[in-house]
């Protein structure tokens, strides 16, 4: 099977391979000069952020949980891969990935606040026969002053999407045979996978794990129900002063967002080096040669069991989130420490059904219109060469700008720009802000398949008469249906994860499932916010369940060509 190559496209439609990442680029970068032009007209800007005493804490607690949070989620991402891949269990892990990566950053954030509070979940099952509390301990485990809690959230939430990453970066590094060379010489498997498999793999994951950092560095809605309050992050800090409206401080918010913004890439910078003083532990320990001994075979073993626990323990811990989260949204009565409902009740869902339908319908309009585009703009740029021969180079990079910019770095300045041209609360404007978001990760998801279609189709097609367009509308998206719809899955769930790109671009005018859950999560009423987190998590599991069901209806007499092409 050869991959497919550029098509012969007509070079009168040769500027849409320009306007797509332009679509891209330009918002962020009007976003930006917005955002920071009042710092070179006011000189003195950051003598007030200076003057604010929770700088250095909030600064301290962003760069720490995010580093934290991306480093563990790679090692543990790694220790999977490098013991389980090809084994029964893995493959059993990789069935979950789809349930797991649908699940809302907000939705895992509170289902994780049910979970592990004071008078959560964990502390009902154990109460009071180990621990003898007849009323929730006085233990600051929700918001605590150094994040933890909210670092094992970004952890639980970034695990399956750098496990996706490197699944797919597998196959294009020859990973079996440079195991079966490793083992060969008597190497054990995960002795092999870090010296042969890891260093090529990393170099395509590279931009991945550079998001998560970013991500995990500058987020908003977890660190709203999980980080620290006293100060906050930085990120959250910006909001706050953004939302307060007043010229001064927004010139505090910018000249936060700029800090912010050094504070990422100085992270970045060191993220780097620590990658090139890996990458040389690793050349040095190579080259010493292969270790045999006891103590080799005991820590692979080791690993072993640690790669079963973690996989067992992360599907175990985002179920139970979910299963928590439907549990009291239909909790009539649950007083502590009881560790199941004394009553149940469907009045939150009766009562709220006219909210809960309102921003469901939002949400789902924001995530179908802005999937639906995404995956158009990545047929389109796919189908003009992007990916291959010489734009590989620099497509990576760009489809990855969204991510790595932060997003209280430029989307202020782009609610300014919006406002300046009456444009603010306006749904159309709202959904192209989110395909800013959505349009990397569909690509992600949809070109690896679009690549490895079988490019000889196109050939004998071609030589019967048919057209480039023809070829593609009619064999090539048709035989790739399969991963398009998980492709357009993957994109509107990150639709309906968006927290920030909708609070500021609709000025509140906007609201959706996950914008009002962070809302409600500062209040005590944890049968709405269930409610509401639930249907959070239900959507774009619904929006997957189809991405399965649509192909196997449609392929149900061609079973052939859906398990060669799909």
């Amino acid at each position: 099977m050869t991959k497919g190559a550029p098509a012969q496209v007509n070079p009168r439609w040769r500027w849409l391979g320009i306007l797509v990442p332009g679509l891209i680029i330009a918002p962020i970068g009007v976003g930006l000069g917005i955002t920071l032009a009042p710092l070179f007209l006011t000189p003195k800007a950051f003598q007030a952020l200076f003057a604010w005493p929770g700088l250095g804490p909030a600064t301290w607690v962003s760069l720490w949980s995010g580093v934290l949070a991306t480093s563990l989620s790679l090692a543990i991402t790694l220790v999977l891969v490098a013991v389980g891949w090809g084994t029964r269990p893995f493959r059993l892990l990789t069935r979950f990935l789809s349930p797991l990566l649908s699940i809302p950053h907000a939705a895992t954030a509170l289902g994780l606040a049910f979970l592990v509070a004071p008078s959560g979940w964990v502390a009902r099952l154990l109460s009071p026969w180990a621990t003898g509390w007849t009323l929730p301990p006085d233990l600051m485990i929700l918001n605590d002053p150094l994040a933890m809690t909210l670092t094992l959230g970004l952890v639980l939430k970034e695990i399956p999407f750098l496990l996706l990453m490197t699944l797919a970066a597998l196959p294009q590094s020859d990973a079996s045979r440079r195991l079966m060379v490793t083992q060969s010489l008597g190497a054990g498997r995960v002795q092999g996978f870090c010296v042969a498999v890891l260093p090529a793999i990393y170099r395509q994951i590279r931009l991945p794990v550079y998001a998560v950092l970013v991500y995990s560095m500058t987020t908003v809605d977890m660190a709203m129900i999980l980080g620290p309050t006293r100060p906050p992050t930085l990120s959250v800090q910006i909001v706050v002063w953004t939302a307060q409206g007043t010229a001064d401080h927004r010139l505090l918010a910018t000249s936060a967002a700029l800090w912010q913004l050094g504070v990422v890439v100085l992270a970045l910078i060191g993220w780097h080096l620590a990658e090139r003083a890996g990458g040389l532990w690793l050349k040095s320990h190579a080259l010493r040669g292969v270790h045999r001994g006891t103590m080799a075979r005991w820590a692979e073993g080791g690993l072993a069991g640690l790669a079963s626990a973690l996989g067992v323990a992360l599907v175990a811990i985002m179920s139970l989130t979910f299963l928590g989260l439907a549990l009291w949204s239909i909790t009539g009565q649950w007083t502590f420490p009881a560790a199941l409902p004394h009553s149940f009740s469907l009045r939150v869902w009766m009562s709220g059904a006219p909210s809960l339908a309102e921003h469901s319908a939002h949400t789902l309009i924001l995530g179908l219109v802005s999937a639906g585009l995404s995956l158009a703009m990545a047929v389109i740029w796919l189908a003009l060469g992007a990916g291959q021969g010489r734009h590989h180079r620099w497509v990576g990079p760009l489809i990855y700008i969204p991510l790595l910019v932060p997003q209280v770095a430029f989307l202020p300045g782009l609610q300014v720009f919006a406002l300046g041209l009456g444009w603010a609360g306006n749904m159309a404007l709202v959904t192209g802000v989110h395909v800013l978001f959505v349009f990397p990760y569909v690509f992600l998801s949809f070109s690896p398949s679009y690549l490895a279609w079988d490019d000889r189709i196109a050939r004998v097609a071609a030589s019967l008469g048919a057209t480039p367009l023809r070829i593609l509308l009619t064999l090539r998206l048709p035989m790739l249906l399969r991963p398009m719809l998980t492709a357009f899955a993957v994109g509107f769930a990150v639709s309906v994860a968006q927290y920030l790109p909708t609070l500021l671009m609709s000025g509140g005018r906007v609201e959706t499932l996950t914008t009002e859950a962070v809302a409600l999560s500062s209040g005590g009423n944890r049968r709405l916010i269930g409610a509401y987190a639930l249907l959070q998590m239900g959507l774009p599991a619904l929006a997957f369940g189809l991405a399965l069901f649509i192909p196997a209806l449609i392929f149900s007499n061609r079973k052939g060509m859906e398990e060669r092409h799909a």
